[in-house]
């Protein structure tokens, strides 16, 4: 049986998904520290983005005008990949997810902001829908868990500070060179971390991985779950419309959390009263596009 463009198109985007909700499982698995542990993801990343811009022709095509932009985009991005992981190590994978999923709560008061418009009622609302649900996962968590929540929350932060710039500025260049050039920006933002991390504290800046398995978890996590994950969500958005598209990455915390249960077995120190917060939170999050589009009709 033959697959139409569309359901190919949607298999895609799941797949890509479910290698996004992944990337939590292996920032868990890698023993190395948030910020070498992000510094080797961006470095693999653009190595293996190098081919789809023609080994940097296509960044010609990147406006002068607008370079400054990717590469405080590329910053942020940085920043918040640390904040992701760090969250992680802090506390465990499920916690950063859902906080994770908080991302739609800021992007509700950030992108009126940024792209001068009307604030949407319905968006305020349902971010503040978000709030209740926080809070039952913040009461449920232990004390010396609470710090991964709020490194969590300003990773969900940046997420939505840099997904609205990239909104207002994706259209001005090819998406693949605009990647490259962010994620080459940030590669360079951490290294200059990296190095002053190795002189103020060279006890206790690991930069190599400690062990063959980080290694493997390190290229699954670049190449599957970084850079073919995005080459998939590309070519299924020529076939899907981005409301599908959105709805189904909203999933991404979804399928984080049962990989947590399956794989790390998180759901053992985590109650009933995490799993409520986090229901009320993705449910917000999911009610969304549906009522977006009830509301355009």
């Amino acid at each position: 049986m033959t697959l139409n463009n569309k359901t190919v198109a949607l298999i895609q985007v799941h797949i890509a998904v479910f290698l996004y909700g992944f990337t939590a499982i292996l920032g868990h698995l890698i023993q190395l520290p948030a910020v070498n542990l992000v510094w080797w993801r961006v470095l693999i990343t653009c190595l293996s983005l190098l081919i789809f811009i023609q080994w940097g022709k296509s960044l010609k095509t990147i406006p002068p005008a607008y370079l400054k932009k990717y590469i405080f985009i590329g910053c942020l991005v940085g920043l918040h990949w640390i904040c992701f992981y760090g969250a992680i190590k802090l506390s465990n994978a499920s916690i950063a997810l859902i906080c994770m999923a908080t991302t739609s709560f800021f992007t509700a008061f950030i992108e009126p902001v940024a792209l001068r418009k009307k604030f949407s009622r319905l968006e305020i609302t349902l971010g503040m829908l978000i709030i209740p649900g926080m809070a039952l996962v913040v009461n449920s968590t232990e004390w010396h868990h609470r710090q991964g929540i709020v490194v969590g929350l300003l990773a969900a932060l940046l997420a939505a500070w840099f997904a609205v710039l990239n909104k207002k500025y994706i259209s001005n260049a090819d998406p693949y060179s605009i990647t490259f050039t962010e994620l080459g920006s940030a590669w360079l933002m951490l290294s200059v971390i990296i190095t002053g991390l190795y002189i103020y504290e060279p006890q206790n800046s690991a930069f190599m991985p400690p062990a063959w398995s980080d290694w493997l978890y390190l290229t699954v996590l670049s190449l599957l779950c970084t850079t073919l994950a995005y080459v998939l969500s590309l070519k299924a958005l020529r076939h899907i419309s981005a409301f599908n598209s959105n709805l189904i990455i909203n999933l991404e915390p979804v399928y984080g959390i049962l990989l947590a249960a399956m794989i790390l077995k998180e759901h053992k120190s985590l109650n009933i009263q995490f799993y409520s917060g986090a229901v009320i939170i993705i449910a917000a999050v999911l009610a969304y596009p549906f009522l977006v589009r009830r509301k355009i009709k």
